[in-house]
Parts: C-alpha cells; structure tokens; sequence
C-alpha cells in the first residue's frame, strides 16, 4: 500500500515567513506564518510528511539525481545532444552553476534539509496525547536528514551541516566530510532509537530501524569503518531486525507488482495518481521520471544508457542450467535481448547499434509501449540482497573470508547460479581475489541501482591513476576523470559567491 505518498503535499503549501521589516505589517491571509502553524499533532504530521514529498522533485529521486550516481559511474553515459548535460557524466565540468547537472540537486537537499529541521525545532513544543507519536515523528525527520546529508556527503563531500530552520541571511559553515559523517551517523542512532520494528499497513514507506541500521551500515562502510558497519549489518541479518529475506522472483524489486515486499529494507513511494509538475502545488506528481529519460531510442528521451560492458559481464558465467544469468534480462535492454530471451521490449522489435544497451530496472515495458513523466514503480533505495553482499564485504575487510561466501551464495542461489567456491576456487580465502569478485557479484545483482559510484569511492578505485585507468577501459568518459578531483562534485559557484564561509574545492 502506498498510503503515505496521498498526503505529502498537504504540507509543502504552506508558506513560512519571517519580518523582513518591523514597519511593514502587511499580511498575507491565504498564508501562515511560523507563530501561527507548529500547534497541533496535524500539524506535525504533515510537517514530517512534507518531508518525503521531497523525493518527488526535479534534484533528488524524480530526475536528476540518477546522472550523479548511475550515469557518472561507469555503469552509464549520457549520448543526450544537450551537450552540456552529456558533459557533466563525462566529467566536463565547465559551468558550475549548470542547473540540471548540480545546482538543482544541490537546492532541493538543502530544501528537504530546511523542512526536516522546521520538524526537529518545532515538534518538541507541540503537546501530544502519545508522546511515542512525537518521538516517531522528530525520529522520522532525523532518519530523513541523515539520508540527504548521505546522498550530498557522497556527492560533494565538504559541505554546510545545517542542524536548524534557516533564515536567508543565514552564512553556515563548511564541514570536512568526516563531520557530515559524524552528524549522519547521530541522527541515525538517535533516530533508531525512536523508529518502530514495522509500521502499520496505512504507514508504508515509513523508515523502519531496520532503514536506520542499514543506513548506518552504508555511512560506515563509506569511512572504513568495518566492525561499525559488521554490528549494523548484523542487525538485519541475524539480529532483532532480521524479518527480511530475498523474494523468489529477481523482477519483483523492479514492477509495481510486488512492492514493499520481504525483500525491501526502505524504498521511495512512487504513484502516478496526479499528472502534475515537480512544484508545491497541490496537484504536484509523485511520480520517478527516472524511465523517461533513461528509455531506448523512440520510447522516452534517451539521455541516459547503459555501458555494454555490463552485457559481457553477465554472460561470463553460465547458471546451473547452462543458461545465461537472467539478472540480465531484468536489468538491461540490448540488441540481444529478444535472442537470448524471447523478449519483445515494449510489445515491440526496435533496432539498435551492436554496443548499446539502456537501464530496464523500473520500466514498465511489462504493460505499455512507451514511458512519461509519470512512472508509479517504487525505487528500492535499499534490498536485502544489497545488505547480504555488504556484509559479505565486511566479512572479508575483518579477516572472515572464508565466512563470506555463504551471504553471496544465498544472492546467486535466488538466480540458479553456481555457488561461488564451485565457479570460482581460484578465490580461495585471498581478500583481495574475494574483494575483486565481489565487486562483479554487486554488479550482476545491483547495476542501475544508484549504488555504484558510492561502492567505487569506498573501494579506492578512484583514488589513483592506475585504477582509473583501468575503469577508463569499460568507460572512456573516465580518460577524462582527474584523480584528486572529480571523485566530488564541484560546489555549485552561485553558492560560493553568496556565502563568504563556503569555499569551493580547492581542485576545482
């Protein structure tokens, strides 16, 4: 059920002012002010849903946010003839107030940031007959907070920590990413502490502590922080959490069939139910636009591909029926597709150059033959399959090689693939052979999953040339990436110029 996306917009109309001059009492009676909202329960709640409704804008998990994580990684490109945002997934960045590249996601994480801090500072005084409904709702603000720092600590790493409702004359300080991964990690430790187990069924799309946990697994890992991230994971696997376990069919975590099913640890509520835009309004979509601009060549835009690597990748190894991994068939459209599966994309046969291939996961070729702006297939930000192959990861990063195999064997048996001592004992309990491996394992289970470019930074294979060079081999755009450089985001120059505490990376 997708309860919870039907009322995230009853919030986000409200206007919160402040005097800018104690000589002009003009008011405006179709807007609230702060000393008139931040009373009731219902104000709250819909102060915290106000909140998710930030995942439906342009910067963040409608659009945009998807060329930073999947196409700059070299899982994807962009061929788009708008040159300028084909450039900023090549590492071509020339304008750094680019909208479509930086600033939009840039504004819409501090704008969800700004609303879950108007939450934290204005629920505490609001009186509630169940203080455990207090504690879930400022929980919840602090789950989210902690996710949009993750998302812009991945991305641009030394950045403003904003932990209260800001004014516009507001200067805020810049923070090494170190002190964003300390304030992430709180507001996840304090928000497990308050989250339920479950929510009811009216409540889905709600983090859960099992959300907060595996939150906390992904910041740890990011640092290195291995025995931090082996208890969170633990949480999930064979803790109090441990409720999740992987759903039969693999194209269960991409339809809107099955959603919110076993498998899913914290997903974003997506629904095509209103034909809006991307504004405040109240007709506002709450829709992914993701398969839109994603889509092959005469169904959507096509400004986003695959690299064709990933095709090779999958047919390297034979299942146990001598078959090829169908992970591949769910994950990628590619000239092959109709021969090696009996796949008609669409309902239709297109044709397509011998080398490319485009993103299938979330598209809906499954009952239409084209796609819009408003795609309902929930997002799977994180799945049990994600969890098990990270902690087979920490596992191997503690001196446990032997014990990880197990938690990749239960991803690979779910696809009728060979257990991974049998396809490959060449690995043996080496780390390093088990860390190579295990990274083609994420690929063929998780490719266009927005997860790639952080698994890169937390591998070191952006932080030297040799290792570039290598990925340069599967990607050319990398033949452009500057070590030292480009594995961060340039901040947004309009920022900078504004706020005398905001430096710009000093590479860029």
């Amino acid at each position: 059920m997708k309860k919870i996306i039907l009322i995230t917009v009853v919030f986000v109309s409200l206007m919160f002012t402040a005097s800018c001059d104690d000589q002009l009492e003009l008011s405006n009676p179709n807007a609230l002010t702060t000393d008139q909202y931040w009373k009731t329960e219902s104000d709250a709640q819909a102060g915290v849903n106000s909140i998710y409704a930030m995942f439906y804008k342009d910067g963040l998990w409608a659009r945009w946010i998807y060329f930073r994580l999947d196409l700059t990684s070299d899982e994807g490109f962009s061929n788009s003839p708008w040159t300028e945002l084909a450039d900023w997934t090549r590492f071509n960045y020339i304008n750094y107030n680019f909208w479509e590249g930086n600033v939009v996601t840039w504004r819409d994480t501090y704008k969800a940031i700004f609303r879950c801090n108007q939450v934290l500072a204005n629920v505490p005084n609001i009186s509630f007959q169940n203080e455990e409904n207090k504690k879930q709702i400022l929980a919840q603000a602090k789950f989210l907070r902690a996710l949009h720092y993750y998302y812009a600590a991945v991305l641009w790493e030394n950045i403003p920590v904003v932990l209260t409702p800001s004014l516009p004359n507001d200067l805020p300080e810049q923070k090494n990413v170190t002190e964003v991964w300390a304030q992430i990690e709180k507001d996840l430790n304090e928000a497990y502490a308050d989250l339920p187990s479950t929510w009811a069924s009216d409540q889905t799309g709600r983090p859960d502590k099992g959300a907060a946990k595996a939150f906390l697994a992904k910041v740890y890992m990011q640092q290195h922080k291995w025995a931090d991230a082996k208890t969170a994971l633990e949480y999930l696997i064979s803790g109090p959490g441990a409720k999740y376990s992987l759903v039969s069919n693999y194209k269960d975590n991409f339809t809107d069939v099955n959603e919110n099913n076993s498998e899913s640890v914290f997903e974003i509520q997506f629904g095509d139910q209103r034909k809006g835009g991307t504004d405040e309004s109240q007709s506002a979509a709450v829709s992914s636009n993701r398969a839109q601009f994603f889509a092959p060549r005469s169904i959507g835009w096509s400004d986003g591909q695959a690299r064709f690597w990933l095709v090779n990748a999958f047919k390297q190894e034979k299942d146990k029926n001598n078959g090829i991994d169908i992970r591949l068939k769910h994950t990628l459209f590619y000239p092959g597709l109709l021969a090696d599966f009996g796949d008609k994309v669409y309902g239709k046969d297109w044709q397509w150059g011998a080398d490319e291939a485009w993103f299938r996961k979330g598209a809906r070729d499954y009952y239409r033959s084209n796609e819009d702006y408003y795609n309902q297939v929930n997002y799977r930000l994180i799945r049990y399959a994600d969890i098990l192959l990270r902690y087979a990861e920490v596992l191997n990063e503690t001196g446990n090689t032997a014990g990880a195999y197990q938690y990749v064997d239960q991803v690979r048996a779910r696809v009728n693939m060979n257990t991974l001592a049998a396809a490959h004992p060449e690995i043996g309990n080496d780390h390093d052979k088990f860390l190579e491996r295990l990274k083609t394992e994420r690929v063929l289970e998780l490719a266009g999953e927005s997860v790639r470019w952080e698994d890169l930074k937390r591998w070191g294979d952006l932080d030297s040339q040799s290792s570039v060079d290598k990925i340069s081999l599967r990607d050319p755009d990398f033949k452009n990436f500057k070590v030292g450089k480009n594995q961060r985001l340039p901040i947004p120059q309009v920022e900078v110029a504004n706020n005398p505490n905001l430096k710009q990376h000093p590479e860029y």
